[in-house]
Parts: structure tokens; sequence; C-alpha cells
């Protein structure tokens, strides 16, 4: 027996499906506070001191909590080719926006303290709040885009097809839907981003990420609702019409699909799926009344069960499909017909299972070195830090 045929293909797809919402709700745990703090970092902090102390309480981990976001990224392109292909055509420019933001947001980490100007400091920290919000916004509209479907259709030869030009593309993803996605995830995060500063720092810095995040957090509840009565109501769905062949080749065009429907059929379906839209409004709500009543530890780990919640409710609710298309059903991609070789993702596997450990070890060793709250004292007495 070949070795990689000790798991069948089909269930080798489904594993990666899952380890590539286990790296991006990965990211959305780690550098999700990261952004969120950036993104508070005018409001919370009023003077200069006030705002190290918010930026020290991320800066020693923002760069570890990058590794999901690279890890995710490189899962796409080798565990799916023909998604890696499809998103990168039709959002080049968006993901060209983000990543750009992303290095605005590094090299503010590295360059905000290094001169004693007050000009020069404010105008990287509001490089550190682009960094922060403008991300977390065009992350969660992406999400909202991949529910409405994306206009693209493969040829023949499996190449991806988008019309318009390159800035009618970004434009078309400023849907109302993909909007609302947007701000659940930007006050998503803000409510993260909260809790991780109620937990690190102390005085008004604390208070005042306690009464924003609370906000923060409504929002995002609502939102979320809102977007759940969206689908059921106003956004058709995707289904496979026929055999559904799991094993077969990666081509989307071999298999049927047709619109109609809601997404939360899936429900009906999988009764079991509803657990994670109950784990995601009742990490918002433990998550706010944490804030409010002034915890910590519990707050923070209330609000990471939200995100494992929402995130988690998206893939769940599309299984199986990962992109669709709203021009040519046919086309969309789903977890059946868009993955790499059986081989590839026997190979990855190992892989992952060799060094996720690893990765997993010293990121819990960094946080318990790094454990406790940072000061003023800390900041006024050291010239270290950000």
């Amino acid at each position: 027996m070949i070795l990689y045929e000790l798991i069948d293909f089909d269930i080798l797809r489904v594993i990666w499906w899952a380890l590539l919402g286990v790296l991006l709700i990965g990211f959305a745990l780690t550098d999700g506070f990261d952004m969120g703090v950036g993104a508070l970092l005018p409001f919370v902090a009023k003077s200069d001191v006030e705002r190290r102390v918010a930026i020290n309480t991320v800066g020693p981990v923002w760069e570890g909590n990058q590794v999901w976001f690279i890890l995710g990224g490189g899962a796409i392109f080798a565990a799916w080719p023909p998604l890696y292909a499809v998103s990168f055509s039709g959002f080049y420019l968006a993901m060209f926006l983000v990543l750009s933001a992303l290095i605005v947001r590094a090299v503010a980490f590295k360059y905000r303290s290094s001169r004693d100007d007050a000009r020069w400091r404010s105008t990287w920290d509001w490089m550190l709040f682009i960094g922060g919000a403008f991300p977390a916004l065009l992350f969660g509209v992406a999400v909202g885009n991949v529910l409405l479907g994306v206009p693209f259709h493969l040829t023949q030869d499996l190449f991806p097809m988008y019309d318009g030009a390159f800035y009618t593309k970004f434009l078309g993803l400023l849907r109302p839907f993909a909007l609302l996605a947007g701000v659940v995830s930007l006050s998503m995060l803000l409510m993260h981003g909260a809790a991780w500063l109620s937990l690190k720092a102390e005085g008004v810095v604390a208070q005042r990420a306690r009464r924003i995040g609370t906000w923060a957090g409504l929002i995002a509840a609502g939102g979320y609702a809102l977007g759940g009565l969206w689908l059921a109501l106003g956004i058709d769905g995707y289904t496979i019409v026929g055999e559904v062949v799991r094993d077969g080749p990666s081509n989307p065009l071999y298999s049927e699909v047709a619109r109609g429907g809601t997404w939360l059929d899936a429900y009906a379906a999988r009764p079991w799926i509803a657990a994670a839209p109950l784990m995601g409004f009742a990490g918002i709500a433990l998550a706010v009344l944490g804030l409010r009543a002034g915890r910590e530890v519990s707050t923070l780990l209330w609000s990471k069960m939200a995100i494992l919640g929402i995130i988690s409710s998206v893939g769940l609710t599309m299984f199986p499909f990962i992109l669709p298309s709203t021009v040519d059903p046919t086309s969309s991609l789903t977890v059946w017909d868009s993955s790499s070789s059986h081989q590839t993702l026997f190979v990855m596997l190992v892989m992952t299972v060799i060094f996720m450990p690893i990765i997993l070890a010293y990121t819990a060793w960094v946080y318990k070195v790094l454990w406790g709250k940072v000061t003023e004292e800390q900041i006024t007495g050291s010239g270290h830090g950000y």
C-alpha cells in the first residue's frame, strides 16, 4: 500500500478544510486583539504615557501572532490552489490594501518611540489605528462576499475570469451585506481588544477599554443577529445537484451546482451546527458582562469563544462550499473539487502534526513569560518598550 492511501482522499479534504478554519480562527484569536487594541488606541489613551501602556500590551507578542496569518495563507496556497487563484484574482486590490495596512502597522511599532516628538508619535499612533481597524473591517467584508458569492467563472482550462476593471472589482465588494459583515468583524475585534486591555492594562486605559468594549460587543451581537436574518430571508444559498463525488479530481466544472433556498437550510440537514452561532452569542454576552463587571481572564476567554463561534458558524453553514460563484454556479469551489492532490494533502498533514505542537508550545511559553500587567510606572521608569 502507498503510504498516503492510509487516509482516504475525501477524509483528507475535510481535515484540511477544518485545519484551514483552525488557522483562520487562530489568527483572529491572537492577532485579533492586536488589531483591536490598535483600533481602540485613539479612544482609550489620551496622553503619550497612556498610549505607550496600550501599545506595550501587544508590542511583545504581535509579531508572533502574525504566524497564524502566514500559516493560513500558506495553507490556502498549498492545500486549496483553486481557492488561492480565484480569491487573489478577484480580491487582489483589497488584499493589497490589507497587507499595506499590516505593513504600516509593523513599521509604526518599530518607529513610534524612536523620536521624542509629539507630532512624530501622533502620526505613528494613527498608523497603528489604521493598521488595526482597516484589516479588521476588510476581513469581515471578505467573509460577507464569500457568503454572497463572487462574480467569477472558470474557463475550460480552469482559468478564473472576472468582469470589469480592477477598481470595479474592489468597489463591487462593498455590498450592503458585506459591509454589515465588516461591521460585525470590526466590532467583534474591538471587543476582543478591549478584553485584552482589561487584562493587561491598569487605570483609565482599562476603564475606557471596558466601556467601549461593552458597546462594541452589543453592536457585534446585533449585527450578527441581523446578518443571520438577512441570510435567511434575502440571500440565496447554493446546493450541489445530483450525486456528490467526494474523492474525484479537483475540477469544479465536473459538478453541477444550483442556487436556491438559503444558507440556513444547512441547519435543518445538520442541526448540530447550531452550536456554533449559539457559542457566538453566548460568548459575546458573557464577554460584555465580564467587561462591565471588571473581570479579566474569564472575559478574554469568553471573547475568544465568541470569535470561535462566529467564524466557525460561517464555515459550517456553507459546507461543502468554499467560494461560490454568482455568474456561473457550476464554477463554485467546494471542499470536494478544489483541493491539492491526495499525496500533497497527506504530506502536509504529516508536517502539520509535527510542527503545529511546536508552534503552540512556544506560543504558550511566550505568553507565560510575558504574563502580567503593563503599568505607567514600568513605562516611565524604563527606557525600553514601544
